[in-house]
C-alpha cells in the first residue's frame, strides 16, 4: 500500500528542491530520495538536477517530485514551488535566492551551525519552518558525505518516507563499490535524522508570502545587451565572491612559520594570497605573504598541500572567521592619465 502525502500542489504533487554545490552531492541525494519514496513508500516519483559548469562549488539544483501511485509524471520542469527545501551550503544565501517559491507552510533545511532565528534573517524568510542540522560537522567527524546527512534531516522531515527504505538505498548504491563505506554512510544518515532541529516562524498578520522568481533569468539579452557584445566593465571578476564554493573547509594562514616561499601561490587557483613588497633583514626588496583574500578561496586546500612549513593548515569553516582574518587585495585599479604637457605639438 503506498504512503499517503501530506500536501500536494495543483497538479497533485509533493515537491522538493535541494540547493547545494558541486561536489556536496545533491544530485545523488536526490536521485536516492526518489528512488526510496518509490521502493520503500509505494509513490511515482522523479528526480532530476539542474546545474552550470561541472565542477566543483558551481550552483547545482536537484528537483524530486513525488505523487500518488495511479498518477504519471510527465513533468520534468524545475520544481518552482518547492513544499521542502534542502539547502546544502548556507553561503549560498549570497548569491541564490535558495528560498524562493515556498509557501507559508514549506519546511526549509539548512546545513548549519546557527540557530534558526539567526538563519531566517540572513534568508530573509518572511514565514514557514526552519530545520538545522550539522551535516557538514557530522560528515566530518563520521569521515562522509554532507549528503548522508541531509539525507537523514529530509526523511524527518517527509514523514511519509521511511528511514529503513533508505539505508536499504544506501547499501544498493554502495556496497557493490564501496563497501567499507556503507557503514559510515549509514552512521552519517541516522545522525541527520536525530539531530535535526525545528523552529516555525508564522506568517505575520497582512503579509504574503514572496512570489516565485526564476533564478536563470539572464541580465543581458538579446534586447538589453550592449551593442556588439561589448564588455562595459572589464576586470569584473574582482567582484565576485567566491566563498560560496567552500564546502566546509579553509586554510588557516600562520604567519610565524611562513618562510614566503610562494608555493601556496603557485598552486592557487584563484589568486588568493596577497603580497608585499617589503625590505629583508639585509634592506634588500623582497615579497613577503601577508594573508588570504577570502573572497577568492574556494577551499581547495591545494595551498595546505604544498606548503613546506605547515604555515598553512585545513580547518573547518567557522563563522566569521573569513571577515575577521581576510586580507583585502589592493589593487592598481586602471585610472586614465592626464596629457603630458606639450603632447601634440
Amino acid at each position: 500500500m503506498a504512503a499517503t502525502l501530506p500536501k500536494t500542489n495543483e497538479r497533485g504533487f509533493f515537491e522538493i528542491r535541494l540547493e547545494s554545490i558541486g561536489g556536496l552531492g545533491a544530485n545523488l541525494a536526490g536521485k536516492m530520495l526518489a528512488e526510496a519514496g518509490v521502493v520503500g513508500a509505494g509513490l511515482n516519483g522523479v528526480s532530476f538536477s539542474t546545474y552550470g559548469s561541472e565542477k566543483k562549488g558551481s550552483p547545482v539544483k536537484a528537483h524530486i517530485r513525488f505523487c500518488r501511485p495511479d498518477m504519471e509524471i510527465r513533468d520534468t520542469a524545475p520544481v518552482e514551488r518547492p513544499h521542502v527545501v534542502g539547502v546544502f551550503h548556507e553561503a549560498l544565501y549570497k548569491t541564490v535566492n535558495v528560498v524562493s517559491g515556498i509557501y507559508e507552510d514549506s519546511i526549509v533545511l539548512v546545513n548549519s551551525a546557527k540557530d534558526p532565528d539567526r538563519l531566517k534573517e540572513m534568508l530573509k524568510l518572511k514565514g514557514g519552518t526552519i530545520a538545522v542540522v550539522d551535516a557538514t560537522g557530522i560528515a566530518l567527524e563520521e569521515k562522509n558525505r554532507v549528503n548522508m546527512a541531509m539525507l537523514g534531516g529530509l526523511f524527518r522531515l517527509c514523514e511519509f518516507l521511511d528511514p529503513e527504505a533508505m539505508k536499504a538505498v544506501i547499501r544498493k548504491s554502495l556496497e557493490k563499490k564501496y563497501p567499507h563505506a556503507v557503514q559510515p554512510a549509514i552512521r552519517t544518515f541516522e545522525r541527520g535524522y536525530e539531530e535535526v532541529k525545528f523552529k516555525t516562524f508564522p506568517l505575520p498578520k497582512g503579509e504574503e508570502m514572496p512570489p516565485y522568481v526564476r533564478y536563470d533569468t539572464p541580465i543581458l539579452g538579446y534586447a538589453t545587451q550592449p551593442i556588439g557584445g561589448t564588455i562595459i566593465n572589464p576586470g569584473n571578476s574582482v567582484l565576485r565572491d567566491l566563498s560560496i564554493s567552500r564546502a566546509g573547509m579553509m586554510p588557516h594562514f600562520h604567519e610565524e612559520k611562513c618562510i614566503h616561499c610562494a608555493a601556496c601561490d603557485t598552486v592557487c587557483p584563484d589568486f588568493c594570497f596577497v603580497w608585499a613588497e617589503l625590505p629583508d633583514k639585509k634592506g634588500r626588496p623582497q615579497m613577503f605573504l601577508q594573508g588570504i583574500d577570502y573572497q577568492y578561496c574556494k577551499g581547495c586546500l591545494k595551498c595546505v598541500q604544498a606548503c613546506p612549513t605547515e604555515a598553512l593548515t585545513a580547518a573547518r569553516e567557522e563563522d566569521g572567521y573569513a571577515e575577521r582574518h581576510r586580507v583585502p587585495h589592493r589593487f592598481n585599479w586602471a585610472m586614465p592619465q592626464p596629457a603630458a604637457v606639450g603632447a601634440g605639438r
